[in-house]
């Protein structure tokens, strides 16, 4: 009997949920520490972890398989998201070409343009960092859809 075999569907739905905190944590260290900051679709990426991050202390107050089968829907939006990134870092398909503001007021001209040009320009179509070729959204797709196979064991498990 192999170690993963004895695991519980809960403290499997707990570990994923972990790992989830873990590459938060990561992400979190990159863009402070590291000074990388996120595009826009980075940022979208930390969403599903972020929930199955707070799935995983529902989990720990009151099990509920329906709970483990959320995570599992959770994350693989979350590899299907880290797999669009990966293509428009690949130019298979274009990015996001618009992006959010809040309404403007109490700026002249002068300081809405000083306030643009000091304002970091991260694009979701260049890579910033990769380890072994496979940039930081490749990663994240692998990792998520890791834990999407760990949170469907949970499931099935319990």
């Amino acid at each position: 009997m192999t170690f993963l075999a004895t695991i519980s569907a809960k403290n499997t739905a707990l570990l994923a949920a972990l790992l989830s905190g873990v590459m938060l944590a990561g992400a979190f260290g990159f863009q402070y520490i590291g000074g990388l900051a996120p595009c826009h679709l980075c940022l979208l990426e930390r969403w599903p972890h972020g929930i199955a991050l707070a799935l995983g202390v529902l989990i720990a107050l009151r099990p509920n398989r329906w709970l483990y089968l959320l995570g599992a829907l959770i994350l693989a939006y979350g590899t299907v998201l880290a797999g669009y990134h990966v293509g428009v870092e690949q130019g298979w398909w274009t990015g996001p070409t618009s992006c959010t503001s809040q309404g403007i007021t109490g700026l002249s001209t002068k300081q809405l343009m000083d306030q643009i040009m000091a304002a970091p320009l991260v694009r979701c179509d260049e890579i910033a960092w990769s380890m072994l070729g496979i940039s930081m959204a490749g990663w994240n797709g692998i990792l998520s859809l890791v834990l999407t196979g760990a949170w469907l064991r949970a499931f099935r498990l319990a």
